[in-house]
């Protein structure tokens, strides 16, 4: 399973599994096994802004960190997530 990165952020791992590259841009963050059951998802948007689609076990300031994380990074996740075959960023 690609990590975005090996830190934690918020205590929580940032993923993305190989089957779901066929997906929009997104984001898996987990704190535990890195499996989707349990796990927030962050679609990503062309300009590094997110679209929670599940919240997982997160709390909302988790939330709050990791979506600014993201949108500080975008440019570098996106090239880790183009080299795996990943599609383009989420539009909505």
């Amino acid at each position: 399973m690609p990590k975005y990165y090996r830190d934690r952020i918020a205590n929580h791992y940032l993923y993305f599994t190989s089957q779901c590259i066929v997906e929009a841009m997104h984001v898996h963050a987990s704190d535990r096994k890195m499996t989707e059951y349990n796990s927030a998802k962050f679609f990503v948007m062309s300009d590094g802004s997110t679209v929670l689609q599940r919240k997982g076990d997160l709390t909302d300031i988790e939330v709050n960190i990791i979506s600014r994380f993201i949108k500080e990074n975008y440019k570098d996740m996106y090239k880790t997530w183009k080299d795996f075959g990943g599609g383009e960023f989420f539009r909505g």
